[in-house]
Order: C-alpha cells, then structure tokens, then sequence
C-alpha cells in the first residue's frame, strides 16, 4: 500500500471511529429524552423522538455502506479489519438501542391515561439512567479500545437486570392493588424490557470492543468446548 493510499485508508478509519461516536451519542440521548416523554405523557416529544428515528436509520445505512467501501477497496487485515468488522456489529447494537426507545414512545401513548406511583416512576428514571450509563461506557471503550471497561460492562449490566425484577414486582404489586388494568400492567412490563435490552446492546458493543483488540469473542468459548466434545467422541472406542 502507498503512503497515499494508507493514509486515505487511515483517514476513512478515523472518519468511520467518528461517526459510530456520534451514532452513540445520539442513541444515548434518546433514552433520556423517550424516558422523559414517557414519564411526562409528553405525546408531541414522542412523536418527535418516533420520527426523529429515521435519523439514526439514515447515519447506520451511512456508516455501513462506509465500512462496505473501505472493506471492498482497501483490503485490511489483522486489527484494521477486526475494527471494521467491530463497526458493523456495534452500529446494530446502537441502532437497535435507538428502535428500543422507539418502542417506549409508543408505548407512553398507550399509556397516557395512567397514573404511575412514584415507586414505577421511579424505577423507570433508574433503569433509564443506567441504560444510557451502559450506552456511554460502551461507547468510550470502543473510542479508548479500553479492554478493561469493555468486559466490565457484562457485571455493570446486573444493576439494570436488579432494576427489571424490582420494577416487575412493582408491577403485580400496583397491579394486586386495582391501581393498575392488567393491559396497563403488560405495557409496563415490555417497557422495562425494553431498558433491559438496552443494557445488553451495550454488554455486546463490549464484546465486540474486546474481539477488536484481542481477537477474542465469548463464543469462542463455546466453539472450543464443542471442539472438545467431538474429539472425545472421535477418540471413543465402537464396540
């Protein structure tokens, strides 16, 4: 590769790096502003929020068709083409984050006609607050190839999973109580589903973060024990 076209190749990296950042920061915000749409029963902020998703589409089609061309033109290999292959998973996992909220809003007008306790409301601004936390980190370990926060984020991603069971007992409890309708108390619960998601789009942004830098996924795992289960049952004697 010439000095030309390694730096071009450089510079459609770097440029691929800035647009998956954006990407999260967008992501990022629309669960803090679908969460305050929801528990405000702003319905014009999520309609604002459903229409504004065509956005995101439109930056995710841009940044794969990115990855697409400098895949096809540039042939990398070894850590450019683990990053690559790294960027086209993590803009699903963004792009999907960003569907999730997506949901909610159309959820929230389900909803509007109910009054949540403070105890839902509550548990819905912590579960909000720890998806977009989960979404930030993972985006600062792809920017920093910080391996360390990237494996990180599965064991951060058990204070949403705690959120969701307690916002569910919630649920039953306001449910048990007459204060809610069980469609009602069905939304509630694909909403908080919805957070939980959230968290696990990032826990495998972190996945893909450390695939990028040690080459190493969590399914390797798995590959290696079935490797191993077949060559045992190769080795077993027939009688």
């Amino acid at each position: 590769m010439t000095d030309e076209l390694r730096h071009e190749f450089h510079e459609a990296l770097g440029e691929i790096r800035g647009e998956i950042v954006r990407l999260g920061a967008m992501t990022t915000e629309t669960v803090g502003r679908g969460t305050q749409a929801l528990l405000t029963k702003d319905l014009h902020a999520a309609q604002e929020l459903i229409d504004a998703d065509d956005v995101i589409d439109d930056l995710s089609v841009h940044i794969e068709e990115q990855i697409f061309r400098t895949l096809a033109l540039q042939n990398p290999i070894a850590g450019d083409l683990r990053f690559l292959v790294s960027s086209l998973r993590i803009v699903s996992e963004l792009e999907r984050s960003a569907d999730l909220m997506v949901n909610v809003c159309k959820a929230a007008r389900r909803l509007y006609d109910v009054e949540f306790d403070p105890r839902l409301r509550g548990l819905i601004a912590e579960m909000s607050s720890e998806a977009q936390k989960l979404t930030h980190k993972s985006i600062d370990a792809f920017v920093d190839s910080d391996a360390a926060l990237a494996a990180a984020l599965d064991d951060m991603d058990s204070r949403l999973d705690d959120l969701q069971v307690d916002f569910v007992e919630a649920i039953f409890t306001s449910h048990q109580s007459e204060r809610l309708e069980l469609r009602q108390a069905v939304q509630l619960a694909l909403i908080c589903r919805y957070y939980e998601r959230i968290g696990d789009h990032a826990v495998n942004i972190g996945e893909r973060v450390n695939f990028m830098i040690t080459g190493w996924t969590p399914e390797y795992t798995g590959t290696a024990r079935l490797d191993l289960r077949r060559r045992q049952a190769d080795a077993t004697p027939e009688y």
